[in-house]
């Protein structure tokens, strides 16, 4: 998804997020997306997510959802794609 336009979103910290991230994600974390939703782009642009052990990004997912987007996938932990 990510090679075909998608949105990679880191939502660790930025410590974390400092320490290691996948190549090309952009770091929001999830307690601040709700106020930096439109550095996503318009609703209709496909987002994947991830963190640590998959419960932020779960969280973000829902969040993310709940805000209008449709195309939105929860990667998990990031440990399963370093």
């Amino acid at each position: 998804m990510v090679e075909s336009g998608a949105l990679l979103v880191d939502v660790r910290t930025p410590q974390e997020f400092a320490a290691s991230h996948l190549p090309g994600a952009v770091n929001i974390p999830v307690d601040e997306l709700p106020q930096r939703l439109g550095e996503l782009g318009s609703p209709e642009q496909p987002v994947v997510v991830y963190c640590g052990s998959g419960k932020r990004a779960s969280r973000a997912e829902q969040l993310l959802k709940e805000q209008g987007f449709q195309q939105v996938v929860n990667l998990g932990p990031m440990s399963a794609w370093e």
